[in-house]
């Protein structure tokens, strides 16, 4: 029983700590720097859109303002399908370059990009959402990385805030993954890419999947072809937080279990001797993030039932119960839910309890093609 509370008490810690520590002392003997200079090859941005007549003309603004060349940049607005005036009101912004392409049919994000990606013409390609903004030199400085031919895809920084301008305890778990993804870029490469705003070369995106999570999957391509993926720091990509936080759960379950599809239909990358360093990275941030919720299960019984032994282990077992009872009295109390160490607690209970979920559609062959944008 000790020796099951020590390995699940040691494995949390190392998912969330350790794993980031050891990457830490890893660039102290090897860094890997990316090779920067201004470069402007021919870029495809396109940005996947579902019922966002509310938000489509704003984001198609941010992009005619982004600071490019425009004869070597191609934009794409890719309706999936929507139903509302999404597409006609992309259509105003065609004099101006603006490409739209309207599927009839809903297929969902990935499958959109699908459709993108065959027409685009760009030697790079780059990838939005409707309700991500940009600063106007955000994809010059995305696009500067390709210029070191190691670099398969670039991620942004997600920069996450609410109504009042400051950032909850989803931004701070953002914030936590923005650090982590630089260490990871800095040592090696970044295991996943922001959805909201990143882009690839077009040899990476030739095996472009329609119904797998792009911002995993494009990574995995890049890995397989010998290239790494790397965060760009400088370039940010801007959103709301979720209105209802009913919704902030449900997007999570589903990210997790989007997630879990494209980490199962890739067991290959778990080989140290055919990807290195990178097996660590895919383990630690990946499965061992996801089996969390298991393991605080593990280390909650296995130190319940050696209470009775000792002093130390009294004293760990109510320190895990006065944890979780903050957690659930963020959760549940609306007077103190603003408070910052317990946004913090709250979504770290509930970050693991959708993680649990994911788990169980997974396990029951659910799958999550295609949803409807979280309202921010």
């Amino acid at each position: 029983m000790e020796n099951l509370f020590l390995a699940s008490a040691i494995l949390v810690l190392h998912a969330y700590f350790g794993y980031p520590l050891s990457l830490y002392l890893l660039c102290l003997v090897r860094s890997r720097s990316v090779r920067k200079m201004e470069y402007h090859p021919t870029v495809s941005l396109i940005i996947t859109v579902y019922n966002e007549e509310n938000k489509i003309r704003e984001k198609i603004e941010n992009t005619l303002a982004l600071v490019y060349p425009k004869d070597r940049l191609q934009i794409i607005v890719a309706s999936d399908g929507s139903t509302d005036r999404t597409v006609p009101f992309s259509r105003e912004y065609e004099k101006a370059g603006v490409e739209v392409l309207d599927i009839p049919e809903r297929g969902g994000k990935e499958s959109a990009q699908k459709e993108a990606v065959r027409v685009a013409g760009g030697e790079i390609l780059a990838f939005t959402d409707a309700a991500t903004m940009l600063d106007p030199d955000g994809l010059a400085k995305i696009v500067s990385n390709f210029h070191d031919e190691s670099v398969g895809c670039v991620s942004s920084e997600d920069r996450l805030v609410g109504k009042d301008g400051k950032a909850g305890g989803e931004g701070s778990y953002v914030r936590y993954e923005m650090w982590l993804r630089n260490l990871e870029s800095r040592c090696n490469s970044i295991v996943g890419l922001s959805g909201s705003f990143f882009a690839a070369r077009k040899a990476v995106c030739e095996d472009f999947s329609g119904n797998m999570q792009s911002d995993f999957r494009t990574v995995l391509n890049s890995v397989k072809l010998g290239l790494r993926a790397v965060i760009e720091p400088d370039a940010f990509g801007y959103y709301l937080d979720v209105k209802k936080k009913h919704h902030e759960f449900e997007r999570k379950v589903r990210t997790v279990l989007r997630g879990l599809t494209v980490f199962f239909h890739h067991l290959e990358f778990l080989n140290a001797l055919d990807y290195g360093l990178f097996s660590y990275q895919y383990f630690c941030h990946k499965l061992l993030r996801w089996l969390v919720p298991f393991l605080l299960v593990l280390a909650f019984i296995s130190n319940g039932i050696l209470a009775g032994a000792s002093f130390g282990y009294r004293a760990l077992f109510l320190g895990q119960v006065l944890f979780y009872a903050l957690a659930v009295w963020g959760v549940v109390s609306s007077r103190i839910s603003a408070l910052r160490p317990f946004q913090i607690l709250r979504y770290f209970l509930t970050v693991n309890a959708s993680i649990s979920i994911a788990w169980w559609r997974y396990l029951r062959r659910d799958r999550v093609v295609y949803w409807s944008p979280s309202e921010r």
